[in-house]
C-alpha cells in the first residue's frame, strides 16, 4: 500500500505540473488587472504541440533530438524522490547532493540543445544560462547543505523533513529563513523567471531559456516545455516539503493524508502567488546585473551556515 502511495503522488506531481504554471499565470493576470488564461491551458498548449510536425535544422546532430527525452526524464526522476503530500518517497535513498546534480544534469542537456540547434540566438541563450550557472549551482548546493546541518541528519531526503518537523518552533530559525530565503532566489533563477529571464517575452535579445529552446518545435518543444513545468513544481515542492514541512503526513491515516495534501496545495498557492506577485511589480534585470543578485543569494547561504554555529 506505501508503495502504490508513493507512485501516485509521483503522478500527481506529473499531472499536478502544468496546472501549477497556469496557477501562476492567472494570478500574474488577475495582479495585472487582466483576465489572462485558464489555469487549464498549459495542458491544451502541451497537447497542440504533441500534435504538431517536428522541424530540426540541418545543422542539428542526432543530440538535438535526444536533449528533450533527456530533460524529461531528469524531471521525471524528479518526480519519484520528492514529497508531495506523503513523506515516503520511490527512491528513499536519495540524498541532497543528487537533486544538485540532477538539476545540473537538465542545465547541462538544454544548454547543449541551444547550442545544437545552430541559431545564433539559441547560443547567445546558451552562453548566458552558462555564466548563470556559475552562481546559481554554489547558492543551491550551499542552501541544501545549510538545510541538511539544520536538520542534523544526514542528507537524506526522507529524513530531513521528519527532522525538520520534529524540532518544531526550534527548527524556525534565522538559519532556516536565510537558507529558504537563498533557496527562493535561486528557484526564479533555475526556472528563468523574472528578474532573472521573462518566460513570456519573444525578444531574442533577451531571451535565456526561451532562446535555448527556440529552435525546437512540434514533440521536441511539448517535451521541452512539460520538463520546465516539472521543474518549477518541483522547487516550489521542496521549499514546502523539505524547509516548511509541517502540514506533511508522515503516516497512511486517511485524515493525516488528507490534511497533508490540503496543506501542501496552500502552501504551492502561497509559492505561485509570490512568483506572481513579484513578476508583477518587478521587471527583468539587465543581464549584468544578474550576479549580484545571485551573490546575494549564495550570501544569505553562507549566513545560513554561519548562523547555525553561532547560534
Amino acid at each position: 500500500m506505501e508503495a502504490l502511495l508513493t507512485i501516485l503522488q509521483s503522478l500527481l506531481i506529473i499531472l499536478f505540473a502544468p496546472m501549477f504554471t497556469g496557477m501562476i499565470r492567472k494570478l500574474k493576470a488577475m495582479a495585472q488587472q487582466r483576465q489572462g488564461c485558464g489555469i487549464l491551458q498549459p495542458y491544451r498548449d502541451i497537447a497542440k504541440l504533441f500534435r504538431k510536425d517536428e522541424v530540426v535544422s540541418e545543422d542539428a546532430s542526432y543530440l538535438f533530438r535526444l536533449i528533450p527525452y533527456v530533460c524529461l526524464a531528469t524531471m521525471l526522476t524528479f518526480a519519484l524522490v520528492i514529497p508531495f503530500f506523503f513523506n515516503k518517497i520511490a527512491f528513499p535513498y536519495i540524498d541532497l547532493v543528487t537533486i544538485v546534480c540532477l538539476f545540473s544534469l537538465a542545465r547541462f542537456m538544454t544548454i547543449l540543445g541551444g547550442l545544437e540547434g545552430g541559431s545564433p540566438f539559441g547560443q547567445m541563450g546558451s552562453s548566458r544560462e552558462l555564466m548563470m550557472s556559475v552562481l546559481v549551482e554554489p547558492a543551491l548546493l550551499l542552501s541544501m547543505m545549510a538545510l541538511a546541518s539544520i536538520a542534523d541528519v544526514g542528507t537524506d531526503v526522507s529524513g530531513i523533513p521528519v527532522a525538520i518537523h520534529d524540532l518544531g518552533l526550534l527548527a524556525i530559525s534565522p538559519a532556516l529563513i536565510l537558507a529558504a530565503s537563498s533557496f527562493f532566489i535561486t528557484i526564479l533563477a533555475e526556472n528563468c523567471r523574472i528578474p532573472f529571464d521573462n518566460p513570456s517575452t519573444h525578444l531574442e535579445l533577451t531571451m535565456i531559456h526561451e532562446g535555448m529552446c527556440i529552435e525546437y518545435s512540434g514533440r521536441g518543444l511539448a517535451m521541452m516545455e512539460m520538463a520546465t513545468m516539472i521543474k518549477l513544481l518541483v522547487c516550489s515542492l521542496i521549499i514546502s516539503t523539505m524547509f516548511f514541512p509541517w502540514g506533511l503526513s508522515f503516516t497512511m491515516g486517511p485524515l493525516d493524508l488528507i490534511l497533508g495534501f490540503i496543506t501542501t496545495v496552500v502552501k504551492l498557492l502561497l509559492i505561485a502567488l509570490a512568483i506572481a506577485l513579484i513578476e508583477s511589480t518587478l521587471s527583468k534585470y539587465r543581464l549584468f546585473r544578474l550576479p549580484n543578485l545571485l551573490t546575494a543569494s549564495f550570501t544569505l547561504s553562507f549566513l545560513a551556515m554561519i548562523s547555525i554555529y553561532i547560534l
